[in-house]
């Protein structure tokens, strides 16, 4: 009968901490057009390679927690999977220089950019590759 009354307790009170921490994930990621506007310096509504680079290379600052140069796979985690990891590091050496980060953004880059023009907009931005972009730049 305790066990009960506890269980009765407990449930609301851990229903509102999931619903809490599902909120807070679900706005982590900025709207296309927010992620847009924040890094869009000469103000055309669109992000070309060298805006997107610019964000792209803080973004890898802010993710060298230790300051050495590069990233190992814990300093990316929720930004970039273990294939994706693989796939960056392209001297194979365990870590991704920011070299090796920015060639993967431009990759990604010419990928959300559906009409070939060399700009995303809000839209290509909320793609799939938009938003993999999204990861790679912002937050």
């Amino acid at each position: 009968m305790i066990h009960r009354t506890m269980l009765y307790r407990g449930l609301p009170l851990a229903l509102l901490l999931g619903t809490a921490a599902c909120g807070q994930f679900a706005t982590a990621s900025e709207p296309s057009a927010a992620v847009v506007a924040k890094y869009d310096q000469d103000s055309d509504q669109t992000l070309d390679w060298r805006e997107v680079q610019a964000a792209a290379g803080a973004r890898f600052d802010k993710l060298d927690k230790d300051k050495d140069g590069t990233l190992d796979a814990q300093e990316v985690k929720g930004v970039m999977g273990p294939s994706t990891f693989k796939d960056a590091d392209s001297d194979k050496d365990g870590t991704v220089s920011k070299t090796e980060y920015l060639d993967l953004a431009q990759k990604v880059f010419k990928r959300a950019d559906a009409n070939g023009d060399g700009t995303l907009d809000a839209k290509e931005l909320s793609s799939p590759a938009g938003h993999s972009l999204k990861l790679l730049i912002d937050r």
